[in-house]
């Protein structure tokens, strides 16, 4: 049920801080993770045939006839010494895939085709069988099947045109999991849950929900990401207990004011608690702009000259204005994207100004640069 949005005294913020609580309430599954339950990387190199003449120059990826020359000699097919291969219709790719928890034999996975010479397009493919190994050396899974490419692209008479990406695709249930990889659910009684951005007010919400819920001292914060939990060690016993702990509800603890800024795509990203001291910002554009022109001097027929060029450059400068804007304190994130947008910057223009009101101390929050 939503709040209606009247005034009414002292109530109303009551009531949205309520239903704010509410809204931002989520499970412990969605904010933490049991210690040692986890995903594995898996890669392997194989061939991709089929293909509509798009495949490795094999000249500059001679690695892509190796491979295939020993491929065709475990299927017992011999290729005399010299022969030369143009193979337009192979690429060689990697494969990757990631091995989810208590994956077990038999279970198939997707798995990723990447192009790893100078194929031109994956679209069309078959990809043969290829183990795909772990961190250990060991093979984990086999992977084969046809290609998704999730694009197109045509060329001729020296004009190109390409939609999407065409050196990649998906082979849903292309694996098939050959190993379980073990994985223990805790030690002898316990487990530990953790938490995916360290908190330890988030931290002691987790385990006063813990305890609340069991009746009891069960939960305990080792640190500001680690929870311990008390767990029955019988294995059926112990998967209902976890089933009922993840699915509690718990309210982060409000997080830190952090902004955000990309200073290669000039993407910047602000989280709610953001907030502004009171200052003021003028913001003007600068602009340099630079011509050369070319002017050839041609001499007579008979004059004996020679023929020179000579080149002429301008440059312009020129300065947009800047009205001084001024920031109210405490503003909250709505006003300081509205007073952003009224100084009129770009998106690389504000990483300047966000660090300018930080070193000004105007801004409270973390600025940090990725």
């Amino acid at each position: 049920m939503r709040t209606p949005r009247l005034m009414f005294g002292v109530l109303l913020p009551v009531l949205l801080c309520a239903a704010s609580m509410l809204v931002q309430a989520e499970r412990i599954k969605d904010i933490a993770s049991l210690a040692g339950v986890r995903n594995n990387q898996l890669v392997g190199y194989g061939i991709v045939v089929g293909l509509d003449g798009t495949g490795d120059q094999t000249s500059q990826a001679p690695f892509t006839t190796q491979s295939l020359i020993s491929m065709l000699g475990n299927l017992g097919v011999s290729i005399p010494p010299g022969t030369t291969l143009q193979l337009k219709n192979v690429a060689a790719v990697m494969v990757t895939m990631d091995l989810p928890p208590f994956a077990q034999p038999g279970q198939q996975i997707d798995v990723t085709v990447s192009s790893m010479a100078n194929a031109k397009s994956l679209k069309g493919g078959t990809l043969l069988m290829t183990p795909l190994k772990g961190a250990d050396g060991q093979i984990y899974a086999v992977a084969q099947g046809n290609m998704i490419v999730g694009g197109a692209g045509g060329q001729g008479g020296g004009a190109k045109t390409t939609i999407n990406h065409l050196l990649a695709g998906r082979i849903p249930a292309g694996a098939t999991v050959e190993r379980a990889v073990p994985m223990a659910v805790g030690s002898a009684g316990s487990v530990t849950y953790e938490l995916r951005a360290a908190d330890f007010g988030t931290a002691q919400r987790v385990v006063e929900a813990v305890n609340l819920n069991l009746g009891g001292k069960f939960a305990r914060a080792l640190d500001g990401r680690r929870i311990e939990v008390q767990a029955p060690e019988g294995m059926d016993e112990r998967v209902a207990f976890l089933g009922r702990v993840e699915s509690l509800e718990i309210i982060p603890a409000v997080a830190s004011a952090r902004v955000i800024v990309n200073s290669r795509t000039g993407s910047v990203v602000m989280n709610q608690t953001v907030a502004l001291q009171e200052c003021a910002v003028a913001h003007g554009n600068l602009t340099v702009a630079v011509n050369t022109e070319s002017q050839v001097s041609q001499p007579n027929a008979l004059s004996g000259g020679q023929t020179a060029v000579t080149q002429t450059g301008q440059v312009d400068i020129k300065q947009d204005g800047g009205n001084l804007m001024r920031f109210k304190p405490g503003a909250n994130l709505s006003e300081v994207v509205k007073a952003l947008n009224a100084v009129g910057a770009t998106p690389l223009d504000l990483v300047n100004i966000l660090q300018a009101m930080k070193a000004a101390g105007a801004l409270r929050a973390e600025l940090e640069v990725i």
